[in-house]
């Protein structure tokens, strides 16, 4: 049947990607095209009187086999016929009619014209070899954060031993036309001097230029080693507020490279990160509290580009462990030093560095050995302290009471090896569920190389097969919110009608997806994305996966943020009605692919026993 070519035009702009198109184009092909009633008694008759056709529907239920000859369940919005058109071969096309309803066809004249814009050319093409769309990790903004530092450094740093004058320091400065030097002995780092310690330390007091330099360096400095990112640079610079940072050899401790301020300044794109320099300065628990009570208003005024939305979850992650280590700081100046080595642990979104407005606060206290009685007081109190100061300064308490405050979450370094060998003896279903958030964890303070022992004598633990297996089946226990026919199933009772849990039913999948074929494969980073990075080419995940999952994750968290900062909102639950025609394709078309992800990790850890 004819329809009103209005009415068709209205049909294409709320259907994506043709929605780029300017109205007279739209209108052309309106035009041209076709809505149809297709039904199971016509359906044979309508496809030959219509064939060489784009076919769109608007609405019913179809199973259709195409050019592959895979059976796609479509519904409204779908789009089907395109393969043959771009491929210019008759394709056998087999339609059954689940549902009967309207299907606007656009002939292939029109078709064609249109796939001259470069995005509609790029979407169909995109659909016909299956590949996902929205490219979230080439287009980011925000990427270069995410840059490890070993891709930063171009040079070796200039070094000299302790025992050098300070003449000779201050020269070889002058002679390699750098701002610092690094002091080391056996290739270990000692100290740094930088043109600002020859100023104040020497020049200004007219300091004996042919002393050693080991008396003007600053001893023990700051350091990250080159795995790090270029965002971990940004943060503990501002953090110390220096404008010098080694970079160290992550096996060796031998000192690869220097960042500097300079460094910073030209990979920087914009400063949505500084945020965090305010609460490095804070003095006291008011003044934290104030600067931390402004990041929801900071976020909402400097996140307006996608990208943008790439990086906030680092930045309130990174907000959150500087907030930990001011509170630490000030809890010690009235009660004093630790009795022992500790290692303040994070969980879950913030050990993963993806927090959102809506995250609490999930941390443990890791203690190098058993406490007695005062010392266990000791760590009692700052363990409250720093809760309830994290609480003040907008970091909720844990409903679940996943919390240092917790006694049973103080546990010394050899009581957690043996927790963790028990979860991998018992991994039950019910065991999983309850442990899983401490499988993503990291030390944001005290003695890392705690933490690093710990990590050490889990890593073959968790790369049992058994626990594997069971983790695998955990992770495919979640379902994507998409019906058999690829409509968007919505969440129960909840104000908005159209309103997707995006949390629990796609980010926390991929989560735990990605973090069995980290631990699989021995790898500790509690990052999403950064384990998507380390994970080597044996890995048994493919690099167009680790790029479509990556994609994905960027993706949603784009999605989720926007929906947060734009409706002043936290919780997880974004709607539908918000997006644009093109991104509910994508998120179909993510959803759909994080499918695919559970059902190969079942068939790889568990034999496809789910």
């Amino acid at each position: 049947m004819h329809a009103v070519p209005q009415q068709v035009t209205d049909f294409l702009q709320q259907s994506g990607p043709f929605d780029m198109l300017d109205i007279e184009q739209l209108h052309a092909i309106a035009r041209h095209s076709h809505i149809i009633y297709l039904a199971a008694e016509n359906q044979q008759e309508m496809l030959s009187t219509h064939k060489n056709s784009l076919y769109l529907i608007q609405s019913g239920q179809f199973s259709v086999k195409d050019c592959d000859g895979a059976l796609k369940h479509l519904s409204d919005g779908d789009y089907f016929g395109y393969a043959a058109l771009l491929d210019n071969v008759s394709y056998k096309l087999d339609v059954t009619v689940d549902s009967p309803g309207l299907v606007l066809c656009m002939p292939k004249e029109w078709f064609d014209k249109a796939m001259s814009h470069p995005r509609i050319n790029q979407f169909f093409n995109a659909a016909k070899d299956d590949v996902l769309q929205h490219d979230a990790v080439t287009d980011s903004n925000s990427m270069w954060l995410h840059k490890p530092l070993f891709e930063i450094i171009e040079i070796l740093p200039i070094t000299i031993s302790q025992s050098a004058s300070i003449q000779r320091a201050g020269a070889l400065m002058s002679q390699k036309r750098v701002s610092s030097v690094l002091i080391i002995e056996h290739d270990q780092l000692l100290g740094i001097v930088t043109d600002r310690d020859l100023r104040n330390r020497v020049v200004a007091v007219g300091l004996d230029m042919q002393l050693p330099v080991r008396q003007i360096m600053t001893e023990n400095p700051a350091y990250l080693t080159q795995n790090k990112t270029l965002f971990d640079a940004v943060c503990l610079m501002n953090e110390k507020s220096i404008n010098h940072l080694p970079v160290l050899d992550k096996i060796t401790n031998a000192p690869v490279g220097m960042i500097t301020a300079t460094d910073i300044f030209k990979q920087q794109r914009n400063n949505v990160l500084f945020v965090i320099s305010d609460i490095s300065k804070a003095n006291n628990l008011y003044e934290l509290t104030r600067c931390s009570w402004q990041l929801p208003h900071y976020f909402a005024s400097s996140a307006k580009r996608p990208g943008d939305f790439d990086i906030v979850g680092k930045v309130l992650s990174q907000a959150t462990d500087v907030m930990t280590r001011k509170l630490i700081t000030f809890f010690q100046q009235q009660n004093g030093e630790a009795p022992m080595p500790y290692s303040w642990l994070v969980y879950g979104s913030q050990a993963r560095e993806d927090q959102t407005m809506g995250s609490d606060q999930d941390n443990a206290l890791l203690l190098a050995d058993e406490p007695n009685q005062e010392q266990a007081v000791y760590f009692e109190k700052m363990a409250k302290y720093v809760c309830l100061g994290l609480g003040k300064c907008g970091i909720k308490l844990c409903d679940g009471n996943i919390m240092a405050s917790n006694p049973k979450l103080r546990m010394s370094l050899k009581a957690s090896i043996e927790q963790s060998k028990a979860w991998v003896r018992q991994p039950t279903p019910n065991a999983m569920l309850s442990f899983n958030i401490f499988l993503d964890a990291r030390s944001a303070a005290g003695d890392l190389s705690l933490f690093s022992r710990l990590q050490e004598e889990r890593k073959t633990l968790f790369q049992q097969s058994m626990f594997l297996a069971a983790l695998a089946r955990q992770a495919n226990e979640g379902s994507v919110p998409l019906s058999m026919f690829q409509k968007f199933v919505y969440a129960k009772d909840k104000k908005v009608k159209d309103s997707i849990d995006l949390k629990h039913t796609a980010i926390a999948i991929i989560n735990n997806l990605v973090r069995i074929h980290a631990l699989a494969n021995g790898i500790t980073i509690p990052s999403t994305v950064g384990r998507l990075n380390a994970l080597p080419e044996n890995s048994g995940v493919s690099s167009e996966d680790i790029k479509n999952l990556k994609d994905i994750w960027l993706f949603l968290n784009r999605l989720r943020w926007r929906h947060q900062l734009h409706n002043k909102v936290q919780d997880n639950f974004i709607r539908v009605s918000d997006l644009s025609s093109i991104e509910k394709h994508q998120l179909k078309a993510a959803f759909q692919a994080i499918h695919r992800a559970q059902q190969t990790a079942v068939l790889k850890y568990s034999g496809g026993i789910g």
